[in-house]
């Protein structure tokens, strides 16, 4: 058992942390910027809350984060209620939160300066992947501090590696975004091309499922997206459009052409005009099948 502290209580962070102490039997505080939800945690898994991430973070051996974008990392770790004020010596802090290598890069010298360590541990696997402990878990650090923060990590990985030195998790969290991305449209596109064809599109599924078309955005939103339906559920637009953003900023950056990446990054933009900023990302569907 570890003494434990989760920052940042979404859709993904909720769950996590409630693995930590269900599955993991470990000591667990959570801090989120609304106390109440934080508050609600603690009542439902019988752990603690912390007014701030300083005071969460205090005496703890691992300090998980899970929130939005590189500011929010920031105002999270730094400052003299954020989380490397309270860490201890030879802590490790985990950042889930998706943002940029660039952050990544300036929270572990950060934290090695203080003697704690860090691993940039974006995940995928959306809510539903958080909520049965089924994450994959892309890593980022050095090996001894991956080393020791795996157990923990376990209680809610399907997999988790570490894929290379700092930042690593966070690049390799930007090709995920950029795989599904292109996934999502195709799928969409084939779709809308069977209904119009008049096709039997739960048949087609069944078929093409089993052949080279598969994939989990196949299998998991098909029927969603069949039925023009995206609202309550699933990973929002307005996270992809983030996430995606971050990678087109690093791929100027290092040169990668992400000419598909570019188009559906304005597709999904068109979809936060049609109110749909809260959609699920499988949402591309509206622009086809409603015009």
């Amino acid at each position: 058992m570890a003494k434990v502290a989760f920052l940042g209580l979404g859709v993904m962070g909720y769950p996590m942390a409630g693995h930590l102490l269900k599955k993991g039997g470990h000591d667990v505080t959570v801090y989120n910027r609304s106390a109440a939800k934080a508050q609600a945690w603690a009542k439902e898994y019988g752990g603690k809350s912390a007014p701030t991430p300083k005071e969460a973070a205090q005496g703890c051996d691992f300090v998980m984060m899970c929130v939005g974008n590189d500011d929010d990392v920031r105002s999270v770790a730094y400052g003299d209620g954020g989380a490397l004020a309270g860490l201890k010596k030879a802590a490790v802090l985990v950042d889930h939160t998706t943002a940029s290598a660039i952050v990544a890069r300036e929270v572990h010298a950060k934290a090695k300066a203080k003697g704690i360590g860090f691993v940039d541990a974006p995940v995928s696997g959306g809510q539903a992947g958080a909520v049965n402990g089924q994450l994959g878990i892309m890593c980022g650090g050095e090996q001894a501090d991956f080393d020791k923060a795996k157990p923990v990590l376990d209680g809610y990985a399907k997999m988790c590696t570490l894929i290379g030195a700092p930042g690593a998790g966070q690049l390799t969290k930007m090709v995920n975004q950029i795989v599904i991305a292109g996934l999502l449209q195709g799928l969409a596109e084939g779709l809308n091309f069977g209904k119009r064809a008049g096709l039997d599109i739960e048949k087609v599924i069944a078929v093409i499922s089993k052949g080279a078309a598969q994939s989990w955005q196949l299998e998991n939103r098909w029927k969603q997206m069949n039925e023009v339906k995206f609202d309550g559920f699933g990973f929002a637009v307005d996270w992809m459009r983030k996430d995606l953003g971050i990678a087109l900023e690093e791929a100027k950056k290092n040169g990668a052409r992400l000419p598909v990446v570019a188009l559906v990054d304005q597709f999904y933009s068109q979809i936060q005009a049609r109110g749909g900023r809260r959609w699920d990302t499988s949402s591309l569907m509206h622009l086809l099948a409603k015009d």
